[in-house]
């Protein structure tokens, strides 16, 4: 188990995850958390204030996932916005369309965005290639760390650049046990 299950880490996490899976929706987590999957001591946990989950670009999914974070009591938004309603799938494939990332969010720090892009990467390669780490008997499919490594890279933000630079050993440490 990766130390990302570091106490009180993860905590809504795992809820929101079962919940993602009672819905059906598809997903893998990305970014800084799904970096965090792959450490192995709590020397290598980096913060981060959102979990980033890459969800497909298919309208029903996307409909699944909003259902299971309003069931898990979490605000949809839509850039500052409330996510507009009726959730239907008309407002899904404008959201597909452009590529629109929502955030779920519970006022308190805890939030998720639900993204549709992944830079460099697709969500069915990331899908095919992924791991999947248990916490709290849920199962987390998490993007190789080779490949959120090579997206923060493609992306190009600064904030990217500074993460990747920062923990340069760190990451080169844990890519080598990303078989």
């Amino acid at each position: 188990m990766p130390c990302a299950n570091g106490e009180g880490l993860l905590d809504p996490f795992p809820s929101l995850v079962a919940s993602l899976h009672r819905h059906a929706a598809r997903f893998v987590l990305i970014g800084v958390w799904g970096a965090n999957f792959h450490a192995t001591s709590a020397d290598t946990v980096f913060t981060t204030q959102d979990h980033d989950v890459l969800l497909p670009l298919d309208a029903d999914n996307l409909l699944n996932a909003w259902r299971a974070c309003e069931q898990e009591g979490l605000a949809l938004q839509a850039g500052v916005e409330p996510l507009d309603v009726p959730r239907d799938r008309v407002l899904a494939d404008a959201i597909l369309q452009r590529r629109a990332a929502v955030r779920a969010t519970d006022g308190r720090g805890f939030d998720v965005d639900l993204t549709l892009v992944m830079a460099g990467f697709g969500f069915e390669e990331i899908w095919r290639e992924r791991r999947t780490f248990v916490v709290d008997d849920v199962e987390i499919p998490v993007a190789r760390l080779t490949h959120i490594v090579r997206s923060k890279a493609a992306v190009g933000r600064e904030k990217d650049r500074l993460f990747l630079a920062t923990h340069a050993e760190a990451l080169k440490a844990m890519l080598n046990g990303d078989g």
